[in-house]
């Protein structure tokens, strides 16, 4: 019956020749491109310096105290971020959509600038404000010897990196949950904090789960901020896998520590994806129902103002420090404003910012196109093995950056691919371990867009490539927009793959902001900071003005068509 069922899927695929070539090429490209590698760091982790086969590295990790605190570490602080970015982004959600408190908009972009940023921005803030010679600890409190490496610098950059993921994720489910079903229960005698304990609180705890699955992979998978701030005494398995591979060239234990830190991500990402993905409840039916949501008492809006307000104004102290610091000659020392940090900026770094832009504008479109493509493959065709596609088209999402960096650098670095080294494996690894975003927001629009459309246009003649091209790639242009915005961004931002694979030809902004702050010159960090932060803004503004306009010429076609 099975084989029956893929013959006749093959039969419908191949009625357009075209389309079929599509679908293999691209199954093809993430067969080499997102499972070989991972296929390479498992083999890796298997063999000795020589490439034989043994088991020391895992005897090592198995043996070796300092290893395991690794992975504890890295745990420990994935489950307290996970919590604590959690509880911060639901109470920022709720506070944003479920109150009318003033400066909706500007507290909106104040929480979600982290996540359009490097992710140890904050990691750099932290050593400015809190280090040794830190403004508040040194400067206003006076504390002689804090020492602000280990869990709690790790903690506090991570909560603050991860914890808006958690407010984004978690404002879309409050905004899906109608009001009305909370007004309901409050004019049948429910307090308000019934109201909230037995509707609203419920109604999110699958959306809670998944955000706090989200920030722990993110946070496993982070590698900028515990190379800044966990310090030797407080070892992480992400860095600790680079440490090995850079520091004691012993590339096949880094490959063994890097299938370690897999298991957790991995086993995270199918309980978020195949569990949770079953358990979301739907309250919204028809129209939307306008309803202003009495939930939230006066005394509870004016706490839960503050609690935003004040991490807000967090936000804003960690990147008004990163911007003084870019213009404070050295930090601690000598405050006298200058230049010189922008100066080596533009000067020592020009080429290394032209690099950075040139990769993120390369991958950008790529990702996103290429999401939109798998998107309508998963959605729209039947062929044999599309399950296993669309789990290899969105399996680098759950896989941490250093795992992907080393198996980039295992798999690509002799003939017939030899990449190390060159652009192509810089472009090819962001738009491979981003396109998932786009896949998902491309599969979301799909399922809402009626398939008669494109039937219609083949009818008329049109095939698969055509229909795509003229059809459904307009109807889809929203998710096509998120796609490229998150493809720049992370080109733009993402370091854990990428400081594997730079070279003397091809570097990084944010491998140079990490190079700086381990010479010791944060003011030229924060400068390389502000730079790529303000090239980010003006690049998202750019495709967000560019997207819609197109979207809007395609209507206006319509109109004049009809």
């Amino acid at each position: 019956m099975r084989l029956k069922r893929m013959k006749r899927e093959l039969e419908i695929l191949w009625q357009d020749p075209l389309l079929a070539l599509l679908v293999g090429a691209i199954t093809i490209s993430l067969l080499i491109f997102v499972v070989y590698p991972l296929i390479a760091v498992f083999i890796k982790g298997f063999q000795t310096q020589d490439g034989q086969f043994t088991l020391e590295n895992y005897r090592r990790f198995a043996t070796f105290r300092y290893l395991q605190n690794a992975l504890r570490n890295s745990l420990l602080v994935g489950l307290a971020t996970g919590v604590v970015g959690v509880l911060l982004g639901y109470l920022a959600a709720f506070t944003l959509t479920r109150t009318d408190v003033p400066g909706k908009q500007l507290l909106h972009i104040l929480l979600i600038l982290p996540i359009i940023s490097p992710p140890f921005v904050s990691a750099i803030a932290i050593l400015l404000l809190f280090g040794f010679n830190g403004l508040i600890t040194q400067k206003i409190l006076g504390l002689q010897g804090f020492n602000i490496y280990g869990f709690k610098g790790v903690f506090l950059s991570q909560v603050f990196t991860f914890a808006p993921v958690g407010y984004l994720t978690l404002r879309g489910v409050l905004e899906s949950l109608n009001p009305t079903l909370e007004d309901a229960a409050m004019n049948v005698g429910a307090s308000r904090w019934q109201t909230f304990r037995r509707v609203t609180f419920p109604l999110s705890l699958p959306g809670i789960a998944s955000a706090f699955l989200v920030i722990f992979i993110e946070s496993l998978a982070d590698f900028g901020n515990p190379l800044v701030l966990a310090g030797s005494r407080f070892p992480m398995l992400a860095p600790q896998a680079y440490l090995e591979i850079t520091g004691s060239f012993n590339l096949p234990l880094g490959a063994a520590l890097a299938v370690v830190l897999l298991i957790p991500s991995l086993t995270a990402f199918v309980i978020q994806r195949y569990y949770l993905q079953k358990r979301q409840y739907t309250t919204v039916t028809g129209k939307p129902t306008l309803s202003a949501s009495k939930i939230v008492s006066p005394g509870a809006r004016v706490g839960l103002y503050a609690l935003l307000t004040g991490f807000a104004l967090l936000i804003l102290l960690f990147y008004g420090t990163i911007l003084v610091g870019a213009f404070t000659a050295v930090w601690g020392h000598d405050n006298t404003l200058t230049l010189d940090h922008f100066r080596y900026a533009f000067s020592v770094g020009f080429d290394t910012i032209k690099d950075t832009l040139i990769v993120a504008i390369l991958s950008t479109p790529i990702s996103g196109f290429l999401g939109m493509l798998i998107a309508f493959m998963v959605v729209r065709l039947t062929f044999p093995g599309k399950g296993a596609v669309e789990f290899m088209s969105i399996l680098n999402f759950a896989v941490p950056g250093t795992v992907v960096g080393i198996g980039y650098i295992l798999a690509f670095n002799r003939p017939p691919l030899l990449l190390v080294g060159t652009l192509s494996i810089l472009v090819l690894n962001f738009v491979f371990r981003y396109v998932p975003v786009g896949i998902q927001s491309g599969i979301a629009v799909l399922r809402q867009i009626d398939p008669s459309i494109e039937e219609a246009a083949r009818n008329l003649g049109a095939d698969g490539i055509t229909t795509f091209r003229k059809v459904t790639l307009p109807l889809i242009a929203p998710a096509f927009f998120s796609g490229l915005v998150f493809a720049f961004v992370r080109a733009m931002t993402a370091i854990s793959a990428a400081i594997f694979l730079v070279s003397a030809q091809w570097n990084l902004l944010t491998v140079q902001i990490l190079n700086q702050v381990g010479s010791g010159r944060l003011g030229v960090a924060a400068a390389f900071s502000v730079i790529l932060v303000a090239i980010v803004i003006v690049a998202v503004g750019v495709i967000s003005r560019l997207v819609p306009r197109q979207v809007a010429r395609i209507e206006i076609m319509r109109a004049q068509e009809g």
